[in-house]
């Protein structure tokens, strides 16, 4: 096959000359990421392709338009109106935040181990680190936990940094040993006033703060900055309160089977053992909801699809969540998300 890329000689720009190639005049119309990070692109999706090829993972694709949204309080999900016939079903369809919901569904059905590579769409996100839309990696394993996967996740971003001749040694800890180490405080058992005096003279408006809003902003403002540039740190056991889809497991305090995988202070992964009870799931989304209405926010409707699968009987199972750009972010050291995209927000 004939390549498509400009040849040694060409004389079109690279990263951070669009907009300044015809006489200091911006051209609107170029991409944001140069050459280089668009070629990088192509070659980590080829990567992921091999990867889960000779792992015998099967690549699957599922709708981006839901009849369901996520209902996740702190996401923002993009909806729309259909034009065409529907019989009776809702004009209102959601652009999905993850494939996680449809992903499961085929896992009932018994597709077995499966990932997908796309899209995903956020509203309201968007910024130095965040575009609206923006790529998933997103997989799962039945019969494995998440430190199992963990494993596997750690495997697949050290190949990925080897594209770029990077490495970087793995720090493995719990949730609880990370707040404790970092600040001598127990996550797990402290009260919202004590975590809010933690974060020391970082000023923020308390109203409406619940305790584990404080726990997230003890993680963003106080521990990801220190983390190591070049290491890896993998953080398992979290808080059952931020259970999300995981299991929670019941130790003293109990603990939700969840990990999240960082490179310095970027977020890349993240992971769960996955829950598999859909009276539980339902509970979750029904939280979810009045949380929702509490703070004066849109209804999404839940999956009711996912239910339904999970009662046919959702195999046990361990997923993850990476994300893409956020790696592509890591594996070139920018701090800029508009780098990686052939056309940011603002352009598209």
């Amino acid at each position: 096959m004939k390549s498509r890329s400009p040849s040694p000689q060409s004389s079109a720009p690279q990263a951070g000359a669009w907009g300044q190639i015809q006489a200091g005049v911006p051209l609107d119309w170029c991409p944001t990421a140069g050459f280089d990070a668009i070629r990088l692109r192509a070659r980590f999706n080829r990567l992921v392709r091999e990867f889960f090829h000779t792992r015998n993972v099967l690549e699957v694709e599922t709708p981006v338009l839901s009849l369901a949204g996520n209902t996740e309080p702190n996401i923002a999900s993009f909806s729309l109106e259909f034009s065409g016939r529907t019989n009776g079903a809702p004009r209102t369809r959601w652009l999905r935040t993850s494939p996680e919901f449809a992903l499961k569904r085929l896992l009932a059905a018994g597709v077995g181990d499966c990932y997908e590579l796309g899209r995903v769409f956020r509203d309201g996100e968007a910024g130095g680190r965040h575009n609206p839309e923006f790529s998933m990696l997103e997989w799962y394993r039945i019969g494995w936990d998440h430190l199992r996967l963990l494993e596997e996740t750690v495997a697949l971003v050290r190949a990925a940094l080897a594209l770029v001749g990077r490495d970087g040694g793995l720090r493995i800890t719990t949730f609880r040993d990370l707040y404790w180490q970092a600040l001598q405080l127990d996550p797990l058992t402290a009260d919202s006033q004590v975590l809010r005096n933690a974060l020391g003279d970082v000023d923020i408006d308390p109203t409406g703060l619940t305790r584990d809003d404080w726990l997230d902003l003890l993680m963003t403002h106080r521990l990801q900055p220190t983390f190591d540039r070049d290491s890896l740190l993998a953080v398992h056991d979290w808080p059952a309160s931020q259970a999300a889809l995981a299991r929670i497991r019941n130790d003293d305090p109990p603990v939700a089977e969840r990990f999240e995988l960082y490179l310095g202070p970027l977020e890349l992964a993240n992971g769960y053992h996955e829950l598999c009870d859909p009276g539980e799931q339902r509970a979750r989304f029904e939280r979810d909801a009045a949380v929702r209405a509490q703070r004066g926010l849109p209804r999404v409707p839940m999956d009711t699809a996912l239910l339904a699968a999970m009662a046919h009987g959702l195999p046990a199972c361990a997923g993850v969540a990476v994300g893409v750009d956020r790696l592509l972010m890591a594996m070139l050291g920018t701090s800029r998300i508009a780098e990686l995209l052939a056309f940011e927000f603002a352009k598209a």
